[in-house]
């Protein structure tokens, strides 16, 4: 298991699902971890009692909190962006607004988080964005404005490699695809649909998804950057 012993660790959107498993991997690693939540404030306080990781209460979609929180880390050796939302449906019934904070959170959030981090970061730390295999692939109808926000991402990450490239600091995303989750339990009514595009047939699990993160984040990722690292049981294949 990679050790994280002195590194220090923040991930956006940490108090449940795949965020709360980062930050248990982390925190496991003996990082020095601390995680944001919004509305879950119950879940985020049993986990940062559980981990020893410290829960600050912030809204992604807030751009000047979010900034703030992390500057307020100071340099940090690790930044995990793992806070979205999905809105997927019919797009002539959705709401304009409702579009808008997806795109808040899901593309505008990372950006400044990423750079705000890089002002201060150790050089060779980590920026990692989790992104979606639907970045790459929407095969059903009802995802264009959330594929929009992970093919967002897929571009920022291509370009914030090059830009922090010369301290050493590698940015990457991690890309799942079907996660059991609250936002798509393995149990959920989409479930068997998602699962018909997968090559193995089962939902991922969070640790899985913690466990590659944490690969990217250790040594062994010092020449990854720029880069879409996809586990999705061959959703996309």
């Amino acid at each position: 298991m990679t050790d994280f012993s002195g590194k220090n660790v923040l991930v956006l959107g940490g108090s449940r699902g795949i965020g709360a498993a980062i930050v248990r991997r982390f925190a496991k690693g003996n990082g020095k971890v601390a995680f944001t939540y919004s509305g879950s404030k119950e879940a985020a306080e049993k986990l940062g009692s559980d981990t020893g990781a410290e829960a600050i209460r912030t809204d992604s979609a807030d751009r000047d909190a979010l900034i703030a929180t992390v500057a307020g880390r100071g340099a940090l050796d690790i930044l995990v962006i793992n806070a979205g939302i999905a809105a997927i449906g019919d797009p002539l019934t959705f709401e304009p607004d409702d579009i808008d904070r997806m795109i808040d959170i899901n593309v505008r959030a990372p950006y400044h988080a990423a750079v705000e981090a890089a002002r201060q970061m150790n050089d060779n730390g980590r920026i990692i964005v989790i992104g979606s295999v639907n970045g790459d692939r929407m095969p059903f109808a009802g995802g264009a404005a959330y594929a929009l926000t992970k093919s967002a991402v897929q571009g920022m990450v291509r370009g914030l490699a090059r830009d922090f490239a010369q301290r050493g600091i590698t940015v990457n995303s991690v890309q799942p695809g079907p996660t059991d989750s609250d936002m798509n339990p393995a149990d959920g009514p989409f479930a068997e649909f998602a699962r018909s595009f997968m090559a193995i047939k089962r939902h991922i699990h969070a640790d899985e998804i913690a466990e590659y993160t944490a690969f990217v984040a250790g040594p062994h990722g010092a020449m990854i950057t720029g880069a879409f690292q996809t586990i999705d049981g061959g959703f996309g294949a």
